[in-house]
């Protein structure tokens, strides 16, 4: 799986409890939202650090 398929699977997956927290009233969703968020945040660090890898490998190899 790429990685947008993997973020795109994970804001996906917080759509019905956005829902049930925003449009319901939910509350318990809304601990399942910031719960998924900080997993989005956590996946959105590794593959930040994961593009600057490839690209400082590819400029490394453009010089050789």
């Amino acid at each position: 799986m790429s990685k947008y398929q993997e973020l795109v699977k994970l804001v996906e997956a917080m759509e019905s409890d956005f829902e049930k927290f925003y449009d319901k009233g939910v509350g318990s969703a809304g601990t399942r939202v910031r719960k998924s968020l900080q997993e989005l945040t956590k996946f959105c660090k590794e593959v930040r650090n994961d593009v600057t890898a490839v690209k400082n490998e590819r400029k490394e190899s453009k010089t050789k």
